[in-house]
């Protein structure tokens, strides 16, 4: 096992009802901007919960922010942050209203004039304006960690960020939430934490044995919950497992003393930025095609998989693995989620060549685990995922 530090300061309050316990959370005095997106939140009650639980503190609201949470629309946020002299920020939504609060949380103290630079020029942030999160959609983790990745549509960019000062205060995990969310949507959480973990999991054996197996059972039990999930989306015990296994995906604790690949989010987070894919199908479509380029470097990790995590008994190493890479595409298929670009467009002709281009341009010389994904090989990988 790799040397490690591991400090994880964010409060998390989970179970059923605790949305109210925000007014303990948030100070009195704080003047709050409460950020939310395209309005579900006033549909399925949890607007009104937040702001009965916040009846005694000032607030001002700000919504619409989209689901790949786009510069433009952070920077109006951030005009009002500027002018009604915001304290304290509360993101009410999922990973892209969490994403663009931690950007706003960034931006609001950030000493230069182009707060894109934050993410252009990969600066981490150590300090921000405090923030909570009342989660309304698991998927990316983001309510218990300090990464964030933002859009910028206007030159075709979706980039990440992060930094110490960039973790949540605290966090409101209510299962009950998942009962309003759209069957869509459900599956595209699943995949998102599901590929979170193979990011951190699928690269070569370390010794790393309980890091492993954390991994190998958030994958089992989303694997086990999915289907109860998107049949019933009211059974709190499935729900509450889902919501829970999204979180620990990645708030840091697998990631540590193990090698990380995230060549996968790289790459997809150029095909939502080129064609607007819904971000966790994006990782369904190059995840396949990637584990079978790298297939050498990655098949001791992927044969444990199969055998641990799919029960995949017979064959050789080779065997295991490969079965185990059409185990998960039968698994992504299975939720609704298609595994090809052309299945999302049909003017994908050049794609490969022009994201190859984007992290040569970027100085992304090397991807992955190895830091070996050279721009040549992304290409190839692009392109067996047509």
């Amino acid at each position: 096992m790799n040397n490690f530090e591991f400090k994880n300061p964010t409060k998390i309050i989970f179970g059923k009802d605790s949305i109210d316990k925000i007014k303990n959370e948030i100070p009195e005095d704080a003047k709050v901007l409460l950020l939310y997106g395209g309005g579900s939140i006033k549909k399925n009650g949890i607007y009104d919960q937040v702001k009965t639980a916040l009846s005694k503190v000032n607030i001002v609201e700000f919504g619409g922010i989209p689901a790949n949470p786009e510069y433009s629309v952070l920077m109006d946020a951030l005009k009002v942050i500027k002018d009604e002299k915001i304290t304290y920020l509360l993101a009410v939504g999922g990973g892209s209203v969490i994403d663009g609060t931690k950007f706003l949380s960034a931006a609001a103290l950030y000493d230069g004039d182009t707060p894109w630079n934050i993410l252009k020029n990969n600066i981490a942030t150590k300090e921000g304006m405090p923030f909570g999160t009342v989660l309304t959609l698991p998927a990316t983790g983001s309510e218990m960690n300090s990464g964030a990745v933002i859009t910028r549509k206007e030159t075709q960019e979706k980039l990440a960020m992060g930094g110490p000062g960039l973790f949540p205060v605290f966090s409101i995990l209510d299962p009950q939430v998942i009962a309003s969310i759209p069957e869509r949507q459900l599956a595209n959480g699943i995949t998102d934490a599901f590929t979170h973990v193979l990011e951190q999991y699928m690269t070569y054996p370390i010794g790393a044995s309980l890091q492993d197996r954390f991994a190998e059972s958030i994958l089992q039990t989303l694997i086990e919950v999915a289907p109860k999930v998107i049949k019933d989306p009211t059974d709190y015990k499935a729900t509450a497992d889902f919501m829970w296994s999204c979180t620990m995906a990645l708030n840091g604790l697998i990631q540590k003393g193990v090698p990380g690949d995230w060549a996968v989010h790289a790459i997809g987070h150029e095909l939502t930025a080129l064609f607007g894919i819904d971000h966790a199908r994006t990782l369904a479509v190059i995840a396949p095609s990637h584990y079978k380029y790298n297939f050498e470097a990655k098949k001791e990790k992927l044969a444990q998989y199969g055998e641990r995590v799919w029960n995949i008994t017979e064959g050789s190493t080779d065997d295991k693995a490969y079965t185990a890479i059409e185990k998960t595409v039968d698994f992504f298929h299975g939720l609704g989620i298609d595994t090809k670009l052309s299945d999302y467009t049909k003017d994908y002709k050049g794609t490969a060549e022009k994201i190859s281009k984007r992290f040569t341009e970027r100085g992304w010389l090397g991807l992955g685990e190895h830091q070996s994904l050279s721009p040549d090989k992304v290409e190839e990988i692009v392109k067996m995922a047509y």
